[in-house]
């Protein structure tokens, strides 16, 4: 099931967006779809990312002792 959603984006961004539908030849709505996907993927990432670095328990190491325990 697929919903409809109205959005209202700078004149810019809308010159962008018909730039990549001409060189993707797809519609405007599957490239929103997965710009949409993308910045959702990488939102959650972050917010992975952020609740690691605030949990005290999650021990950090340096990038030298990564390279040492992967034997780099």
């Amino acid at each position: 099931m697929s919903k409809a959603i109205s959005v209202r984006i700078p004149d810019e961004l809308a010159r962008q967006l018909d730039g990549v539908i001409r060189e993707t030849d797809r519609p405007r709505s599957w490239i929103i779809q997965k710009a949409l996907e993308s910045y959702l993927e990488e939102f959650a990432d972050l917010q992975v990312a952020l609740d690691r670095l605030h949990d005290p328990s999650d021990e950090a190491i340096t990038g030298k002792d990564l390279r040492k325990k992967l034997g780099l």
